[in-house]
């Protein structure tokens, strides 16, 4: 139906040149015969890479960031389902096009696509066959993210070959149009001067389209979305070609400014994090004791607790780092304990003592401070005449063991039961013991030891256990 009203529209090229046929005369019967195949196997291939640029179009333009959070939800075990069917889609379109592309770089392009659709049906399933969330995610970005970007690439790549064989029919074209002008000039010229005028006036209805169409693709690969008027032009496919690039550039253009959008709430989700982890009150009550210092004349000691402030948040930050060694988390916690020891020196006590060996082991940032901080508030502030805090590391074969005792008020077994219990939960008494312990199941797994022992009127031990990884290793 489609097909019978384009043929019937008086705009259209194919009515153009039938018109321009019957207006020859019998001399040119011939030539005309010979132009209207010239011109109907153009037709034919300017159809065929119409139909494949409007396949090709159908690819889904957020491909990437779909298979992308998909993968990320597999990997961080949020989701069970892996983007197979987007995979799949994508490879059935990429057949398709190279079943019905002739030009050399657009097959090549295609091609491409169904090898790095099969690569990344492979990467997907290595991810489901490998466990750990460092190698997982380590295999997400290196692979995943990367194929994904260049199965985008190349079906852009695609469509702006194909564009370009568009133009080079129509030089195609101009060159035929030129033999058959010059014989019929020959033959007879009255008849060549009508048909000229009616030979320009078509020509131009293809080419200024086709031409506009063209530098609007190429503008679009090299970035620029801005929306346009769609390309004006007599031919109803023209004038959906240019509408379909226009509405391809908008929904691109759209889609960008969306992952603009989504990248800046994710960085004011992430410094609120940051801001919402440090204790206002830890904060204001050690300034309240620094200008107790200053005010009763102890300014030696009010400058070492203005150095361990400072060194307390310069660790915290940790360069934006979220894994960060034992050393410096031992720093980290030491400076805290200086700072709190200046609060409550009548009652409170510390020990350090990190084996060198596991200096540079990895570790989740806030690891021991949140346990030195529950040891006191909930251990030696609770018990009467204070007591000691010792925060000690050691080797135990290819693991790492770490500890935080205190000679406080300790606790009931019953209370030891209900506190382990509370461990893989937001509820319950706390937080910074959950938050720690979180952090390590996070990135340890099944290899972690997280034990806690404590005897009422005794005091608390915590100790930890888990692989001794350095920076270099996986």
């Amino acid at each position: 139906m489609r097909q019978e009203t384009a043929s019937r529209d008086p705009a259209s090229i194919s009515s153009r040149i039938r018109k321009l046929i019957w207006s020859l005369a019998i001399p040119l019967c011939v030539l005309a015969v010979f132009i209207l195949l010239v011109f109907l196997l153009y037709s034919l291939r300017y159809a065929q890479i119409s139909r494949n640029i409007s396949t090709a179009s159908q690819f889904n333009q957020n491909f990437k960031d779909e298979v992308d959070l998909k993968m990320y939800y597999f990997v961080s075990g949020s989701s069970d389902e892996t983007p197979d069917d987007e995979v799949n889609t994508a490879e059935e379109l990429a057949s398709k096009l190279l079943a019905d592309t002739r030009n050399r770089e657009s097959r090549r392009a295609a091609s491409s696509v169904l090898k790095l659709c099969a690569n990344l049906k492979d990467c997907i399933a290595n991810i489901r066959a490998t466990e750990g969330y460092d190698l997982r995610i380590h295999q997400l970005e290196t692979n995943i993210y990367v194929i994904t970007q260049l199965i985008e690439e190349y079906m852009y790549t695609y469509l702006y070959h194909e564009a370009g064989e568009l133009a080079e029919l129509r030089h195609t074209q101009n060159a035929w149009l030129t033999a058959g002008l010059l014989v019929s000039a020959g033959v007879m010229l009255v008849v060549i001067v009508t048909s000229l005028r009616r030979s320009f006036q078509i020509t131009r209805s293809i080419t200024r389209p086709i031409d506009e169409l063209y530098q609007r693709v190429l503008e679009i690969g090299r970035g620029d979305l801005s929306v346009r008027p769609p390309v004006e032009a007599e031919d109803s496919k023209l004038r959906a070609l240019g509408e379909g690039v226009e509405e391809m550039a908008a929904r691109l253009n759209e889609q960008m400014a969306l992952n603009r959008q989504e990248q800046d709430r994710l960085r004011r989700m992430e410094l609120a994090l940051v801001q919402a982890q440090i204790n206002p009150h830890f904060l204001y009550n050690t300034l309240d004791a620094i200008v107790w210092l200053v005010e009763t004349g102890k300014n030696e000691q009010a400058v070492e607790m203005v150095s361990s402030l400072s060194t307390y948040f310069r660790s915290f930050l940790s360069n934006g780092k979220d894994i960060v060694t034992l050393r410096e988390e031992a720093l980290h916690v030491r400076s805290y304990l200086e700072i709190q020891q200046v609060r409550y020196s009548d009652i409170l006590r510390y020990e350090i003592d990190m084996d060198p060996a596991l200096d540079e082991c990895r570790v989740p940032k806030l690891t021991l401070q949140p346990l030195a901080e529950n040891a006191l508030y909930h251990g030696i502030k609770a018990k009467r005449g204070g007591g000691v805090i010792t925060v000690s590391s050691r080797p135990v074969g290819d693991r790492a063991e770490l500890t935080v005792r205190d000679t406080g008020s300790g606790m009931t077994q019953e209370k030891v039961e209900e506190l382990r219990s509370t461990l893989e939960s937001d509820a319950g008494q706390g937080f910074g013991l959950q938050a720690s312990y979180k952090r390590l199941k996070l990135m340890y797994g099944e290899a972690l030891d997280f034990e806690i022992d404590s005897e009422e009127g005794s005091g608390t031990v915590i100790t930890i256990r888990f692989p001794a990884q350095k920076e270099n290793e996986t």
